[in-house]
């Protein structure tokens, strides 16, 4: 009879050491700088632990803790880089475009939990719906895209477009994920043949791009040459329309002044208008003036003395010599 009490009290003993050993070990836990915790009483979420240290909680089985982490996460899609390696899948990142053509396209994300009792409780498997969600929006994105926004310049406007998308379907299914960047890392054509094709097109484009450019430099140089010579045309149209209407202001005024005199001795103004425009007419020409009975007036010969006054300061000229 002793010897089975003893049983009972050692059997006790080492339950009661039992239960105090399970006490002392869950009634605390430390949370590390890069990790968060989330605290669970008979399975119910009650709190979420995000201060990193020591910290104390009923124990287990009452209360129980569970950690993630709270570093960025990077999720390869089409792709896996592992130990140095790199397995691609080619199913995965096969895609048409907005113009009809098959591209490989393949991406990183970056995420991190932002609440960790709705990343570990509201999905059975969060990741596995992060990379189905990203492979829609990359679809998405790019079969609204072209061929060449995929393959050179537009790649930042579609990397934009698919981490909008991305981040509207990852709210929309309440994860506790957050999207951080979206990097394309190769966008290109399934083969050698289909790639050289493009190639071709590319230049055909490229140089039609620049015969059409030196056109349009051709064009513009010679427009900017017929603006200089109409311009200089008008200069010089314009300084003659000046030039004329200063020459017809003289003449005005000339003829304003001859009028005066007219005015004041009709007879020797007529004369004298008459002898002047014979002058200019026939420079050359002897003029006789005759009576108005029709006999030739006496006159001084001017003209035979002007050709003799030539020689004679010739002559005057030798002399002194």
């Amino acid at each position: 009879m002793v010897s089975f009490k003893k049983i009972y009290t050692v059997t006790g003993l080492v339950l009661l050491i039992i239960i105090l050993g399970i006490v002392a070990l869950t009634t605390w836990y430390t949370v590390d700088e890069s990790d968060q915790a989330v605290i669970l009483t008979f399975g119910k979420v009650e709190e979420g632990i995000t201060e990193p240290g020591l910290h104390f909680k009923l124990p287990w089985p009452i209360q129980s803790v569970e950690k993630v982490s709270k570093e960025t996460f990077s999720l390869q899609f089409g792709y896996e880089q592992k130990d140095g390696k790199m397995k691609d899948f080619p199913e995965d990142t096969k895609m048409i475009t907005g113009d009809e053509y098959i591209v490989l396209a393949d991406l990183v994300v970056q995420w991190k939990i932002t609440n960790p009792e709705k990343y570990l409780y509201n999905a059975q498997n969060p990741q596995e719906i992060l990379y189905d969600a990203t492979s829609a929006s990359l679809r998405s994105i790019i079969g609204n895209s072209l061929i060449d926004d995929a393959l050179t310049s537009g790649k930042a406007e579609i990397e934009g477009n698919v981490r909008e998308l991305l981040s509207s379907l990852i709210e929309k299914y309440d994860l506790g994920i957050s999207i951080l960047a979206v990097k394309l890392q190769d966008v290109e054509l399934p083969n050698e043949e289909v790639r050289k094709a493009f190639t071709d097109v590319t230049d055909a484009r490229e140089t039609a791009d620049t015969k059409k450019n030196e056109a349009n430099k051709y064009v513009n140089q010679r427009m900017n040459e017929v603006k200089g010579e109409e311009a200089a045309l008008m200069s010089k149209a314009q300084g003659e329309r000046a030039a004329r209407i200063e020459k017809a202001r003289g003449d005005v005024a000339v003829f304003n002044k001859i009028y005066e005199e007219y005015r004041k001795n009709p007879e020797i103004t007529k004369e004298r208008l008459v002898l002047e425009t014979l002058d200019q007419v026939l420079p050359n020409a002897e003029i006789y003036i005759m009576n108005d009975d029709g006999n030739t007036m006496k006159y001084f010969p001017i003209r035979p003395l002007e050709k003799e006054l030539p020689k004679e300061k010739e002559e005057g000229s030798g002399d002194k010599k």
